[in-house]
């Protein structure tokens, strides 16, 4: 039986049949066209540092994020290894490009180059989700934190392939059609292109059948293997699909910092990944990038804060572990949750105000 054989048998139960229907995308929502004008003219508008620090980390790590979310909200599988599954896509762009280790890298033009790399990653993150698939809960979430430090360990030991804890310095970056496309301007519109695909990507699969199945799946993997569907199938393909997006924020992250190294990939950094997807909220794929934001603008400016408070500028994570504590001891669902929460106590004052006055 296919993967998505109708998917649509999974979501007929009435409460989902009373729900309003959602276009996609969601063309209504002036809030949504507002924030894309803003990224399109944000090179009219921002600095470099700004452009690229700030905003191209915030969409890189976001789309991390993204294929964290995707696995953890629409299929109920919280995997610490999508990290490094950019980790490892950009360890290949430097192992078969071109870089400053002329001894290990291969050479390659970057459109053989970068191909090979997504290959590659997405075949290893599918290979690990098809181990993890076997496992439910914790022991998921662990299994996937072990493929991530065995990674991390494996680099940071190896010299032949990946250089040991030195890394790949110097990786070349696309030359094409006259223009430099690591110069802050055509890198970042790169970024937000990728980033808005993966996005697009991400609420066009929610609602195609093979969502809707993965969602079954998530909510109750007994009745969807009952009515035919191979759980176990539908799973592995989810993380296939997530293991592509990572790879795809892994190669621009390489040519970000036109360095990879075994402290890109370590279990801290993992962990980061887990914290932007949470802290954003897990159940809505805009979710990633508002946890992103906060993250990178939170490391980015919380160490000078410190300092200016005389305390301890390497101290900054204390400030964004406090931060991850509060927005999940207040909402289950990170900033959207909070965000949402404020937007029905707004609608419910002008109610009650109304009432008020009708029977006063």
């Amino acid at each position: 039986m296919s993967l998505a054989h109708d998917a649509r048998l999974a979501v007929r139960p009435a409460t989902m049949a009373q729900r309003p229907a959602r276009t996609w995308p969601e063309v209504n929502n002036p809030a949504a066209w507002i924030v894309a004008v803003i990224l399109l003219i944000m090179p009219l508008i921002a600095n470099g540092f700004f452009l690229i620090e700030i905003l191209a980390s915030t969409l890189i790590l976001g789309t991390m994020a993204l294929s964290l979310m995707f696995l953890a909200g629409y299929g109920g599988m919280v995997s610490l290894m999508q990290l490094t599954i950019a980790g490892f896509a950009a360890y290949m762009v430097a192992v078969f490009g071109v870089s400053g280790n002329a001894n290990i890298s291969l050479g390659w033009p970057w459109w053989l180059a970068v191909p090979m790399a997504l290959t590659l990653a997405t075949a290893f993150g599918t290979l690990g989700g098809a181990l993890a698939v076997r496992t439910e809960g914790i022991y998921t979430i662990m299994i996937t934190l072990a493929i991530g430090a065995a990674f991390y360990y494996f680099t940071n030991q190896n010299w032949a392939i990946f250089n040991g804890h030195t890394g790949i310095n110097t990786v070349a970056t696309p030359h094409f059609w006259g223009v430099n496309w690591r110069a802050d301007i055509p890198f970042y519109y790169v970024v937000l292109a990728v980033a808005a695909l993966c996005y697009f990507a991400v609420e066009y699969l929610s609602r195609a059948p093979f969502g809707l199945a993965l969602q079954g799946v998530r909510d109750n993997p007994r009745r969807m293997a009952a009515l035919g569907f191979n759980v176990n199938a539908h799973r592995v393909a989810a993380y296939a699909f997530a293991s592509f997006v990572a790879a795809l924020a892994g190669v621009l992250q390489v040519w970000n910092y036109r360095q990879i190294s075994p402290g890109s990939v370590s279990v801290g950094a993992c962990i980061d990944v887990l914290i932007i997807a949470v802290v954003g909220g897990i159940t809505r794929p805009i979710g990633p990038f508002i946890g992103a934001l906060i993250f990178v603008l939170l490391r980015t400016f919380a160490l000078d804060f410190l300092v200016r408070l005389g305390l301890d500028g390497n101290r900054f994570r204390l400030l964004i572990g406090l931060g991850f504590l509060a927005i999940v001891f207040w909402s289950s669902d990170g900033v959207i949750g909070l965000w949402q929460r404020w937007r029905q106590r707004q609608r419910r004052r002008p109610d009650r105000s109304g009432g008020g006055r009708r029977h006063g």
